[in-house]
């Protein structure tokens, strides 16, 4: 292996972010797959309302870019539907494309 695929897999990794739930998506989290702590909400403050993009960007330092997703959704408005949370395991992100979070 070259020292600059070596670079290249550790280098941070972005894709977009799209929300194809019918909720707003107010927290969304990462971990790798052998963790059990979610790090820090990557919107911050921000939301994502339904059929909304971000740009993602995580830069931990790991050599491969398979992750465990977290999103909460917000509850409905009319109260028919409450918060809840919605992981997604070992979701590849490497090529750097659009990632959609919706439920499976």
């Amino acid at each position: 292996m070259s020292i600059q695929s070596v670079l290249a897999e550790t280098e941070a990794v972005t894709f977009t972010l799209t929300n194809g739930t019918e909720r707003v998506l107010e927290a969304f989290y990462a971990a790798p797959p052998s963790s059990d702590d979610w790090e820090e909400d990557i919107l911050g403050v921000d939301v994502l309302l339904p059929g909304e993009s971000a740009e993602i960007t995580i830069d931990d330092g790991r050599e491969d870019c398979k992750y465990d997703f977290k999103g909460r959704l917000r509850g409905t408005e009319d109260g028919t539907v409450g918060e809840g949370e919605l992981i997604q395991s070992a979701v590849q992100v490497c090529d750097g494309g659009t990632y959609t979070y919706f439920p499976k």
